[in-house]
């Protein structure tokens, strides 16, 4: 029970508070320790008197925080949050379970501190993991390291990227590097191109850092911009009117599916591109709300042959275009 603990006690959840939640105010650490916020600042004077270098935060929203000389303890992992980290390592690297890769020997470092208990399990997991096939996406550690480095530092890059065809080089104001679905994306301005590009972080064979700086979009949203560029510049036109606000649609429609504008009457329509009409079309039967395709002709077959085949799997007799389908 929080009433029960001591002072000492109360004094070292507040110093673990003010290390999870920099910045975290009195009030709320107070909260936090089921205390008043005088007491609260009282166990921030306890830390300090003990010479652990407690900060104030200045400003409207300012609180504490850990300052620079103090000394961590070691990290400590319960049995649920290790089994947890070695099965996201272990599903997202191909050779996480080969102690001689640089993900593996880190994943490695990491089993051989921990208690025997925890540890353990771990290893059987760690054992018995099947490798991904020879065909897997891999994308190098250090480039990526590489990469988001030179986003921080607003520093040019010129690569080299692999596409179909050729090796091109290019010149590229690198402004975030974004996983999305498994997947690393290079987003940024490309002054080969004189355009914004996503780029395949899998596809760069090289980067060289250049001495020209840059400053990136004020408030990018980096995945929000990821997703709607890959909803654009693809083969046939989608134009999608759905009976639902946009709030409501976003639940149905990921952003990398298109630009979701409103429309009159708390509608939204849906505009994007696909370089497959039968997958989209497929993607709009999990819409929850009746919608209509007004573009393109692509999609509009696409939709009416689903939307056929839905009904011939229902069993449904008579004109397929009486039933509750989208045409």
């Amino acid at each position: 029970m929080a009433h029960d603990l001591s002072p000492t006690a109360r004094a070292l959840l507040a110093l673990e508070a003010i290390q999870n939640t920099p910045g975290i105010t009195a009030q709320r650490l107070g909260d936090r320790l089921g205390v008043t916020e005088r007491a609260a600042r009282r166990y921030v004077a306890i830390l300090r008197e003990a010479d652990l270098p407690i900060e104030s935060v200045s400003g409207p929203y300012g609180g504490y925080q850990v300052g620079r000389g103090l000394r961590l303890p070691p990290l400590t992992f319960t049995a649920a949050e290790a089994m947890g980290l070695v099965m996201a390592v272990l599903e997202g690297h191909r050779n996480a379970a080969d102690p001689g890769d640089l993900v593996g020997g880190a994943l490695g470092k990491i089993i051989r501190v921990l208690p025997e208990r925890v540890a353990g399990p771990v290893r059987a997991v760690r054992a018995v993991t099947v490798p991904p096939p020879d065909d897997e996406i891999r994308v190098s550690p250090e480039l990526t390291t590489a990469l988001i480095g030179s986003c921080a530092a607003g520093r040019r890059l010129r690569l080299v990227y692999r596409t179909a065809k050729a090796d091109r080089p290019m010149e590229v104001d690198p402004w975030a590097v974004v996983l999305r679905h498994s997947r690393w994306y290079l987003l940024g301005w490309s002054h080969t191109a004189g355009a914004q590009r996503v780029l395949r972080v899998d596809r760069i064979a090289a980067a060289e850092l250049l001495p020209e700086e840059f400053t990136p979009p004020a408030g990018l949203d980096a995945l929000r911009a990821l997703e709607e560029h890959l909803s654009q510049g693809w083969r046939y036109p989608v134009e999608v009117l759905v009976e639902a606000t946009v709030r409501q649609t976003s639940y149905w429609v990921p952003r990398s599916m298109g630009l979701l504008e409103p429309a009159d009457g708390d509608r939204t329509l849906i505009r994007a591109t696909t370089d497959n009409p039968d997958w989209y079309a497929g993607r709009l039967a999990a819409i929850e709300a009746s919608f209509r395709v007004l573009g393109g002709a692509e999609l509009r077959r696409a939709t009416t042959a689903l939307g056929r085949r839905l009904v011939r799997a229902a069993g449904q007799s008579g004109e397929w275009s009486k039933a509750r389908v989208v045409r």
